[in-house]
């Protein structure tokens, strides 16, 4: 660990702006839910025979999340971390205001794909640049930041959706008519789409505003333009000693990636190990219980109105224990951390399966849904992305990462899909017991398998992970 005065303004300035990627990950990622209601009707996706039509309607942000995360790789190992974040904010500025305009249903579709698109690039370019640009005893405190800006971005989302359908409100129960013709479903979920092209655009010209990765500029040989950039952040001599680290990590190395490189020897180990913590991250359960919110909440006996507001109540629980994440991520590390979240999230799924077994609805059953939610916020949401950003070489970490958030996306892509058929089989009980055992599983291989990196250079990661 270096002992120099960081410049800790610079580190969070540019930090702070990359994480705007994450903030509008979080808010398009959870807008549609809110817009849900209105926009099935104004396109005529209310009636059964119009199912699959709905469900590509909000799914479809997934496949651009994916393609996005698939061309994420070679974009930034080529173009650099700084221009890649740009496009991603010039798509998720584009996608807000063309989804608002959206007069057909393909229009509306290809409007969220492109969303999807810089949600894709966002998720993975984002805690890649804070890594590569934070101090090492500061990084996983820096990097749980982009977590904090995605949670913001989700409940933004949420207290926009309600305040919007607040405008002019409906009665609690309403007909798909009434809805058609009302404001809200003309154009009020426009609206809910639209705001997001206001941080999406000043995200895009406070990215033209910060540096390049120093790492990526010393990797493709840019020596004085990262010794600029690192001295800002710590003194001559902490960029000395930072050039000295990277350039001995790419000796024998060539510039060009081949996906092949990364199945070879303890390459192949450390993909494998980044691929099930993304994995884990989404089968661990908990996005079922943010997605399917509505339908816990209705079962606990709740209205509309109150149901709206029970969902904003969730994002705020998000939001506060994100925080814990931030202040104990550099002193209590990553391993224990990832521990807590898997062994709590275990024994709350048998606990929630225990309310649904023995029928125990109302207030109990939202405690311990919120509780699901703090130890998730705590440990695996944030933890994961630092994990990720971490544990690969210098050379290969924009090819790889972007192979494990791809499996990530595909992990969340198909526990949405089985979430319904899982549930019908097994029942609600049986279905957070699976998770839970899931979870169980998890904390097994994790345990056995995740080092601890809090205080280390990246550089010294990777001598520690090749060995």
């Amino acid at each position: 660990m270096r002992s120099e005065k960081h410049n800790l303004k610079f580190v969070w300035m540019a930090s702070l702006v990359a994480a705007m990627g994450g903030l509008l990950f979080g808010y398009d990622w959870v807008v549609i839910g809110g817009a849900k209601p209105f926009y099935e009707v104004f396109f005529g996706l209310d009636s059964d025979s119009m199912s699959w039509q709905a469900g590509w309607a909000m799914s479809s942000a997934l496949a651009g999340c994916l393609l996005g995360a698939l061309l994420s790789g070679a974009l930034t190992d080529h173009f650099g971390r700084k221009k890649v974040l740009i496009g991603a904010a010039f798509l998720f500025t584009w996608s807000a205001l063309w989804t608002a305009l959206a007069h057909g249903y393909n229009s509306f579709i290809a409007a969220r794909i492109i969303g999807g698109m810089g949600i894709g690039l966002a998720s993975n370019i984002s805690p890649i640049y804070i890594a590569e640009i934070s101090p090492a005893e500061m990084r996983g405190r820096f990097v749980s930041i982009n977590q904090l800006t995605i949670v913001i971005g989700v409940l933004a989302a949420q207290i926009i959706n309600l305040a919007i359908s607040r405008i002019h409100p409906l009665p609690g129960q309403t007909s798909a008519h009434l809805i058609s013709e009302s404001w809200n479903g003309q154009i009020g979920w426009r609206w809910m789409f639209a705001a997001e092209a206001f941080p999406a655009g000043l995200f895009f010209l406070l990215a033209l505003r910060i540096p390049e990765s120093p790492r990526w500029l010393l990797k493709n040989s840019f020596t004085d333009k990262a010794r600029i950039i690192l001295q800002k952040i710590g003194g001559a001599e902490y960029a000395e000693a930072e050039i000295r680290d990277v350039e001995a990590s790419l000796i024998g190395e060539h510039n060009t990636v081949h996906y092949s490189e990364l199945l070879r020897g303890g390459m192949l180990k450390i993909i494998g190990l980044g691929i099930f913590i993304a994995v884990f991250q989404q089968w661990c359960g908990i996005n079922v219980i943010f997605n399917y919110a509505q339908e816990i909440f209705e079962a606990a006996g709740y209205d509309v109105n109150a149901m709206m507001f029970g969902i904003v109540i969730t994002g705020i629980v998000n939001l506060i224990f994100t925080f814990v994440a931030i202040n104990t991520v550099d002193r209590w590390g990553r391993r224990p951390l990832m521990l807590l979240g898997s062994g709590g999230l275990m024994l709350i799924y048998t606990l929630l399966g225990g309310c649904y077994h023995f029928e125990i609805k109302g207030v109990a059953v939202i405690v311990v849904l919120l509780m699901a939610i703090a130890v998730y916020a705590m440990t695996l949401a944030p933890i994961t992305w630092v994990l990720i950003s971490e544990i690969f070489p210098n050379r290969i970490r924009g090819a790889a990462v972007s192979i494990v958030v791809s499996s990530l996306w595909i992990a969340c892509f198909l526990l949405t899909l089985s979430f319904k058929p899982i549930n019908a089989a097994l029942g609600a009980a049986g279905t957070f017991w699976l998770y839970g055992i899931i979870c169980l599983i998890g904390f097994i291989i994790l345990w056995r398998k995740v080092p601890e990196t809090k205080g280390k250079s990246l550089e010294d990661i990777e001598r520690d992970l090749l060995r």
